[in-house]
């Protein structure tokens, strides 16, 4: 099984969720948690451990001016402007390139081979016997997250049970996270931001056509916005977690709720039982 955790914004407490979900999941069964939002992965901090680290590349073209002639048929074809020809002259923008293979291919003089560019690394951590962690990890400076995510997630592929904690928004990083998931945990609160940003996550979930729910964090008792919206809509709410002092005390020192206040491992567990159940009515 693979379970997405998603927002619309940063700060709503996806890494919080899946962090303790997969500690409370972790007493009872291997999990694999993987830190998806490789642009500033943060999972690491609540299972200090050591690790192991994995480089991540992609490909980017190389010119052999010997053969090139200068024709421009590579800069034509490419739609990133990654490459350009511009009175026989080269230039290439790596971060641009999506490594797509298509200047080699069009090249007439055969002259551009493709070689790999580091881009991040992959971190791999096993805090405890029956819990991995894999962070991804992009390079300071680079701007294609896509590579780094999924090669995270193929470490993890193997494995039964995976939580994948996706980067804020709605953008390609989440999409590429998303991918392949059987169900998405939205994260929200309940403000109108946050109501309006579960409203883009959610479109996304239910583009993809994968099941979803949401997790109130940092409730106020006041939900009244988010409930309705979710019952318009018909996304259950899965867990309300409050907006408490406790909580936060145990969060802002690396702490997890699941392991260290009485009674949030069982809330946790409960959650997971709850996915199984829809997924299974939807069947």
């Amino acid at each position: 099984m693979r379970i997405a955790v998603a927002s619309g914004k940063g700060g709503t407490g996806k890494s919080t969720v899946s962090a303790n979900l997969a500690q409370a999941l972790s007493e009872t069964q291997p999990v694999v948690l993987v830190d998806c939002d490789v642009e500033e992965p943060n999972l690491h901090l609540f299972f200090p451990s050591q690790n192991t680290q994995h480089p991540v590349t992609v490909d980017n073209p190389v010119i052999d001016t010997g053969l090139c002639n200068g024709c421009g048929d590579c800069g034509r074809f490419c739609r990133y402007g990654a490459l350009t020809v511009i009175k026989g002259k080269h230039s290439f923008f790596p971060e641009l390139c999506h490594s797509c293979n298509g200047c080699a291919v069009v090249c007439p003089q055969k002259a551009i081979t493709m070689a790999p560019r580091e881009v991040g690394v992959v971190r791999i951590q096993e805090p405890s016997p029956t819990l991995t962690l894999i962070s991804g990890v992009l390079n300071e400076g680079e701007v294609q997250a896509p590579p780094v995510i999924n090669s995270a997630k193929r470490r993890a592929e193997k494995e039964a049970l995976v939580i994948y904690d996706s980067s804020p928004g709605i953008a390609c990083p989440v999409i590429e996270t998303l991918e392949g998931s059987d169900f998405c945990i939205l994260v929200t609160e309940s403000t109108p931001f946050g109501l309006h940003d579960l409203e883009l996550a959610a479109g996304v979930a239910e583009e993809m056509g994968m099941p979803a729910g949401v997790v109130i964090n940092r409730s106020d008792g006041k939900d009244g916005l988010i409930n309705e919206y979710c019952k318009q809509v018909g996304l259950p709410v899965l867990m309300t977690i409050p907006f408490d002092r406790h909580i936060a005390s145990v969060q802002n020192v690396g702490g997890l709720m699941a392991l260290e206040i009485s009674g949030w491992d069982v809330k946790f567990l409960k959650l997971f039982t709850d996915i199984v159940t829809i997924l299974e009515a939807c069947e």
